[in-house]
């Protein structure tokens, strides 16, 4: 009798020693910070916040949403407006993409536990989805980093504040845990491009966590911010990318952002509406000086649209007169004194917002130099004089510009509209689209007016563009590459 009491405890105990070893729950880190720690407190707290949203219901298909991470009495508000959009939907299973706070390492980390734990409750992983990620690409990869709390450090908190809203507005649904150790744009493509071609259903949302500027002042802040939101509603991810690379403009979660964009698109979104944009100074007793941005969207389907969100761009005589007399004054100044011109800052908000653009400069028919920002990284004014100064004297084609010459010089701007993917090259058009090509880091660009001047065909434009980044003439082929479309304002001394 001893011995069948012996063998039994045997069998449990190292039975459910394996049982447990094959469990790695990753339990709340971050609880009694960023949210309450009280069961009760925290269901009441979030039901509380979904209470009070504001933003319309979105009829369609929430294809993916972007939501803050910061702690609950300064973003709880806003983030609440993306989760409530989810309420009554079928959604069986959530993609979560946050950065890493805490712990640098190159690529895209898929939790390999089985769940995730917040006071609510264990959020059970998709085992087989998170798998099958894994497998995608080389720079997606399951494991505890970024995670699990690193030794001596405090755990991140990006993705694990999103599951109490996620809990409360979804009765069931499993859980795709990611974590970005480091966002270049390469990263965010492989996620975008894995997540696209794995998703299958219409059940399944993708939520990218993200705070935008931080501890700026309170109009600077929104200043700042403004510049974001308007990208992520033009539906520039490059230029997102791009610019939150060289720390231009400032989202902390700007790879998930960019990632969630890449996806939703493949999967059919076309439209981004902003729910909400608030920052911490906007609370009650908020601290104005010091402030972090935050931001709610969603992103779906919106059938009446034919394409991305893309309006044309536009100036008038007035704008036009002055940015031309901007490049002018730039060139001359420089070439003259050796100084660079403060021009005054334009009334006008079109020439104020961020634009890319080209100064091409020609000497009697010839060109003369011609460089531009293709990214929008300043007002518009200030990239005309900044990019005029450039091609006067640092076009490495040609000696710099001379006094003796500016009489003689003829101005050409040529302002860009936002980057948009293109998914088929039968909607390029030559004489409307400029071009430009991504692939392995490289990168190439030709303006809109370069094949009409030289007589191409579509099939040449596409071959010299790749030229241009140094690729292969079909490169524009390769899958594993990017092709952007975009127009440009072109105007002149002569119009």
């Amino acid at each position: 009798m001893l011995r069948r009491i012996l063998l039994l405890f045997i069998l449990l105990t190292f039975g459910c020693a394996r049982e447990g070893s094959t469990q790695k729950v990753r339990q709340s880190l971050v609880a009694g910070g960023f949210y309450p720690a009280d069961a009760g407190e925290l269901k009441t707290m979030v039901q509380q916040l979904l209470a009070g949203t504001q933003a319309p219901r979105i009829r369609q298909r929430i294809i993916a949403l972007i939501a803050p991470h910061a702690g609950y009495v300064y973003s709880g508000h806003v983030a609440a407006e993306s989760f409530v959009q989810l309420r009554g939907r079928k959604i069986n299973r959530v993609v979560v993409i946050a950065p890493s706070h805490v712990d640098y390492f190159e690529g895209a980390s898929v939790y390999d536990g089985t769940a995730y734990a917040t006071p609510l409750g264990k959020v059970e992983l998709d085992q087989d989805f998170c798998q099958r990620l894994a497998r995608q690409s080389s720079r997606i990869f399951r494991s505890g980093r970024g995670h699990d709390a690193p030794p001596g450090q405090r755990g991140e908190h990006a993705l694990e504040v999103e599951l109490p809203f996620l809990q409360t507005v979804l009765p069931h649904f499993k859980l795709v845990p990611i974590v970005m150790g480091e966002q270049s744009y390469a990263t965010c493509r492989a996620l975008g491009v894995a997540l696209a071609k794995l998703i299958k259903d219409t059940s399944t949302v993708i939520v990218a966590s993200s705070d935008l500027s931080h501890y700026h002042s309170y109009k600077d802040c929104k200043h700042r911010d403004g510049k974001v939101l308007q990208a992520i509603r033009e539906w520039d991810y490059y230029s997102l990318s791009r610019n939150f690379s060289m720390r231009v403009w400032e989202a902390c979660g700007g790879g998930p952002i960019v990632a969630t964009m890449i996806a939703a698109e493949r999967l059919g979104a076309n439209r981004a509406k902003l729910l909400k944009y608030a920052n911490s100074g906007d609370v009650p007793g908020g601290d104005k000086s010091r402030v972090v941005g935050y931001s709610a969207w969603a992103f779906y389907r919106d059938r009446q649209k034919k394409s991305q969100a893309e309006e044309d761009f536009s100036l008038n005589r007035s704008q036009r007169e002055q940015l031309l007399q901007i490049a002018r004054k730039a060139v001359e100044t420089v070439v003259t004194s050796g100084e660079t011109y403060q021009p005054p800052q334009p009334k006008d908000e079109a020439l104020r917002m961020d634009r890319g653009a080209f100064v091409t400069l020609t000497e009697q028919g010839r060109l003369r130099g011609c460089i531009g920002y293709t990214s929008p990284v300043k007002p518009l004014y200030l990239t005309v004089r900044d990019v005029a100064i450039e091609a006067a004297l640092h076009d490495p084609r040609f000696a710099p510009v001379q006094e003796s010459e500016l009489s003689l010089l003829h101005y050409e701007i040529s302002v860009l509209s936002p980057f948009h993917h293109v998914r088929d090259v039968n909607e390029i058009r030559v004489g409307r689209d400029g071009l430009l090509i991504w692939k392995d880091g490289r990168a190439g660009l030709l303006l809109p007016q370069v094949p009409v001047g030289l007589g191409w065909d579509r099939t040449t434009f596409l071959e010299q563009t790749c030229r241009k980044a140094g690729l292969s003439k079909d490169a524009w082929k390769d899958p594993a590459g990017d092709l952007f479309r975009f127009t440009a304002f072109v105007f002149s001394e002569e119009d």
